[in-house]
């Protein structure tokens, strides 16, 4: 850089070389703070935060056949893992049955392949489903997959009043940053809409959603483009909530939020507790809720997969471990840590047991438990925290001058913002303004060898046969007497989740519902 003394962070917020009390000339601590579990949630959604329990370590797995995960879930579990978390392989995600065509070469590769209630019945075997809160990242297919996961509870005698966890659910960040998507906008904000209504009576303490700024900051986002898309998507769906008549303080209470970790820590612990502040902020004065937990921002943090280099895998364990301690510090409900092999392909055992050990040490061994906020009142952290709420507070209004996130996302607004962010990270990087280690700054030129986790061809094929067995023994009239409702329900009103669970248990296949659907939404063609 031409001046060495100059500082910003990775949203462009200029960092002066020391802050004081002038830093925060008119910062009103009542206002802006208040304390952990009260209103604005500065500094915390609940009262002692991890005094009273740790938040949960939450290891994201999934790969292979439903047995396989099944194995890596119990692995985890006895590692000490608090909950689960799952992986679909993209067939799974986009709405094919691991026999499609389509599915050709991607069965299991980036997640588990989950075709019927038959491999849901494998991929749960013998888990405490009462016990253990269970996260799925799954977005189109989202409503398919809880409903899988509620008929296998009940087979094992478990009310749906019992069962915990999450769905991500959030198809807004899809068309965003990720591309996941099957129907058009506005028809899957009608499925999230009825998930909502679902849950509210069959699933009441299930999380509908998990609106995501996660995928938006691997896309190439700043910290502050992070939360301002994904608060203006969670306006978004609350609005279409309302609009179809569900009460505001009867849903809002179950919408939870899910954010990257990168290694600007600083940054990334203000961007948190701005995103807590701004949401108690549109949730009270933007929609009138006045219900505390419709204003408190509940979050899952995963550490920054788009972080991780090929180049010395091992380092990675250092940048995992600074991401986890802003996550933990910056007050997040559960946390996912990633492997250091991941640049290179699915985390080995010994990389998923690292990760998972890495969240322990900080949890038990390095004292940020002890205190709720522990960089509360810092003069740098409280004057990062307003900066990017500010700055965070303009993109929404733009997007709200847009007429809101699915137009703005039509429009191709946030896309185009998060390109131009992007590129131009990568061309500091290019240009050795931004140092990654082992990329453009000490650099090896002998790579040492990494065990690579090794891709199951067999598992493939094993998944393949099932799925075509299934559908030769079943009754096929009876599914398609179901699949036939559910189409009839599609052209209609109705809740779609209904017609869908009565599908899923006469053994139509996940791919056979979203083809209904298909059928009658039509598929999203980006322009």
């Amino acid at each position: 850089m031409s001046d060495t003394n100059e500082r910003s962070t990775d949203s462009g917020i200029e960092i002066d070389p020391v802050y004081d009390e002038r830093s925060l000339a008119g910062f009103d601590p009542a206002e802006r703070l208040g304390e952990p579990g009260t209103y604005p949630y500065t500094r915390g959604v609940h009262p002692t935060m991890y005094r009273g329990r740790l938040w949960t370590m939450r290891q994201y797995a999934g790969f292979g056949t439903a047995e396989a995960t099944n194995e890596r879930f119990k692995f985890l579990l006895n590692a000490g893992q608090t909950g689960l978390s799952c992986a679909f392989d993209l067939p799974t995600q986009m709405g094919y049955d691991a026999d499609h065509t389509r599915a050709q070469g991607e069965v299991g590769k980036v997640g588990v392949a989950i075709s019927s209630i038959e491999d849901m019945r494998l991929l749960l075997k013998d888990l405490p489903l009462d016990e253990v809160t269970t996260s799925m990242t799954i977005n189109a297919t989202a409503s398919t997959l809880l409903l899988l996961y509620q008929l296998v509870a009940e087979e094992q005698g478990i009310p749906g009043d019992r069962l915990r966890g999450t769905i991500q659910n959030d198809i807004l960040k899809e068309y965003v940053a990720r591309g996941t998507y099957i129907y058009p906008p506005r028809q899957s904000m009608r499925l999230i809409v009825d998930t909502f209504s679902y849950c509210q009576k069959e699933l009441p303490n299930w999380n509908t959603i998990s609106i995501s700024g996660y995928h938006i900051r691997e896309a190439g986002s700043t910290a502050v483009q992070e939360i301002a898309f994904t608060l203006a998507n969670g306006i978004a769906y609350v609005e279409a909530a309302l609009t179809a008549g569900l009460a505001l303080d009867d849903f809002a209470p179950r919408l939870s939020f899910f954010f990257n970790a990168h290694n600007n820590l600083f940054e990334e612990v203000a961007k948190y507790r701005a995103a807590r502040r701004l949401w108690a902020s549109i949730m009270k004065d933007r929609f009138g809720a006045t219900d505390p937990r419709s204003m408190m921002l509940r979050f899952h943090t995963q550490t920054g997969g788009s972080t991780l280099t090929a180049q010395q895998p091992e380092v990675n364990i250092v940048r995992v471990t600074v991401q986890a301690l802003a996550a933990a510090m910056g007050g997040t409900q559960s946390l996912h840590t990633n492997g250091f092999d991941e640049a290179l392909g699915l985390p080995t055992e010994r990389a998923a047991k690292l990760a998972l050990r890495t969240q322990q040490v900080l949890g038990y061994e390095s004292g940020i438990s002890d205190t709720a906020d522990p960089l509360g009142g810092s003069y740098f952290v409280e004057s990062l925290t307003d900066e990017v709420e500010q700055r965070a507070r303009e993109y929404i209004k733009a997007i709200d001058d847009l007429g809101g996130a699915v137009a703005a996302i039509e429009a191709r607004y946030m896309q185009d913002e998060i390109e131009s962010a992007a590129y131009a990270f990568a061309k500091a990087v290019d240009r050795g303004e931004k140092v990654v280690v082992g990329v453009n700054k000490f650099i090896e030129t002998q790579s040492t060898k990494t065990e690579v986790f090794p891709v199951d061809v067999e598992q493939q094929s094993s998944q393949v046969e099932r799925v075509q067995a299934l559908k030769v023994r079943r009754s096929n009239d009876g599914v398609r007497a179901a699949l036939d409702d559910l189409a009839i329900a599609a052209r209609g009103s109705a809740n779609l989740l209904y017609p869908m669970k009565k599908a899923l248990s006469s053994l139509a296949t996940l791919g056979e519902v979203a083809d209904v659907l298909r059928g009658e939404f039509g598929t999203y063609q980006p322009s």
